[in-house]
């Protein structure tokens, strides 16, 4: 008897289960190998650095940018609280006029003083103005939240509603930034009053709706 006959089934069972293992092992091995393409990584890599300097480099510019306004702001805006205590002499000053009234008839003494007085809120006026600080002129404008404080309402046939009819107290802006807003009464006439035409772009809109 030959030997292939002597094989049993058990023979043929073990050599086909160490095939199998044969071929699981190899099949591992292939995947493990990682055929890449030097090129293509080697591309991929240098967009990503490329990226990354983009960024870093966006941060220091906006950094850059940042600390160049805040130095800009700090020279521009340094008198601010120095500037609002004058503001507080300028309105004495004002006071002070408002109270002589009109001097005319008065002796030269008095005349003097509020000449003086004038003088000196004249000179405050224009070192304010030099250094940046102009006074709002609001007399007649359409009400602006973001420069004036609405104290009272009043009726006022000479303006449209919603409109600066008096200022009680000067507001000032400090290079285009707001130091103080202005103080001041607006216009609400009775219903049924009419009152003059708006010609500011918008004036004449009726809002009411």
């Amino acid at each position: 008897m030959s030997e292939t006959a002597k094989n049993t089934p058990e023979d043929l069972q073990d050599v086909n289960a160490e095939q199998a293992a044969a071929e699981d092992i190899a099949a591992e091995a292939s995947e493990e190998v990682v055929i890449t393409d030097p090129v293509a990584a080697l591309e991929a890599e240098v967009a990503e650095l490329k990226d990354r300097l983009l960024r870093q480099a966006a941060e220091v510019e906006n950094t850059r940018r940042r600390a160049k306004k805040d130095v800009e702001d700090a020279g521009n805006y340094a008198i601010t609280k120095f500037a609002r205590e004058l503001l507080d002499v300028g309105d004495n000053l004002r006071r002070a006029l408002e109270a002589a009234g009109d001097t005319s008839g008065a002796d030269q003494t008095m005349k003097t003083l509020v000449e003086g007085v004038e003088m000196t809120e004249q000179t405050l006026l224009k070192a304010l103005e030099k250094n940046g600080v102009e006074k709002l002129e609001p007399l007649g404008e359409k009400l602006d939240p973001n420069k004036h404080q609405a104290v009272f309402e009043m009726p006022n046939p000479e303006y449209p509603d919603g409109h600066v009819a008096q200022v009680m107290q000067a507001g000032y802006m400090l290079k285009g930034r707001l130091l103080r807003p202005a103080m001041v009464g607006v216009t609400k006439n009775p219903a049924g009053q009419e009152a003059p035409k708006d010609d500011t772009p918008g004036g004449n809109v009726d809002t009411s709706a």
